[in-house]
């Protein structure tokens, strides 16, 4: 549902109405909203992109075609203030805003009316991929690169490490990387020393 509501709002004259996802950490919101910024870019549009880690004051753009607020639970007071007036600004030139937070806007620890704003058009729920999902994503990108992984990596990346996509993803990038620098298989022993190598005092919880 929610690639399919993203989908929609990069059609020609497609209306702009506000989009919203939340979700725990590592879902893929943010994943997502870049996604749907590389769509607008690659049409030639111009977007702007805001966070909590971007000191305000936030100026705005005319040409923008796409809005962007990434993280919105973590926005300070300067920030809020910024972000509500974008929002009204984009609103008021049919710019379409999307963004994201961990918590579905009537429970976001910001101001009233900026809250309120987050909520007005299509508010959608993220949800984390099930295992079976989970391991259909691992060997699909494995796929993708031309890597063999074993049934054993994969449950090793699944039960002993932190289960969402991003860090799952990053772990692949990192054993990817490992294994063509060493010049072997990505197999599970492997794993254990790019992990006892990162961090010497892991080595005895990736021992076995």
């Amino acid at each position: 549902m929610v690639l399919a509501q993203l989908r929609a709002a990069c059609e020609s004259g497609a209306a702009t109405t506000p989009l919203y996802l939340w979700g725990g950490q590592g879902v893929g919101k943010t994943h997502l909203l870049r996604a749907l910024v590389h769509v607008f870019q690659q049409r030639g549009g111009s977007v702007g992109w805001f966070d909590a880690a971007q000191p305000a004051p936030w100026p705005h753009k005319d040409s923008w075609s796409l809005l962007v607020f990434d993280g919105c639970e973590s926005y300070d007071a300067t920030q809020q203030h910024a972000a509500f007036t974008l929002f009204v600004e984009a609103t008021a030139q049919d710019t379409l805003v999307a963004s994201s937070g961990r918590l579905p806007p009537v429970d976001l620890p910001l101001r009233d009316d900026l809250r309120s704003r987050l909520g007005w058009g299509h508010v959608m729920a993220v949800q984390a991929l099930s295992e079976a999902e989970s391991r259909a994503a691992l060997r699909q990108e494995a796929d993708r690169r031309g890597l063999f992984l074993s049934d054993d990596v994969i449950d090793h990346l699944l039960h002993r490490y932190a289960r969402d996509l991003k860090h799952l993803m990053a772990q692949l990038d990192r054993l990817d990387e490992f294994a063509m620098v060493h010049k072997r298989a990505l197999t599970v022993p492997l794993l254990r020393q790019m992990l006892a190598e990162a961090d010497p005092r892991s080595r005895t919880e990736v021992m076995p």
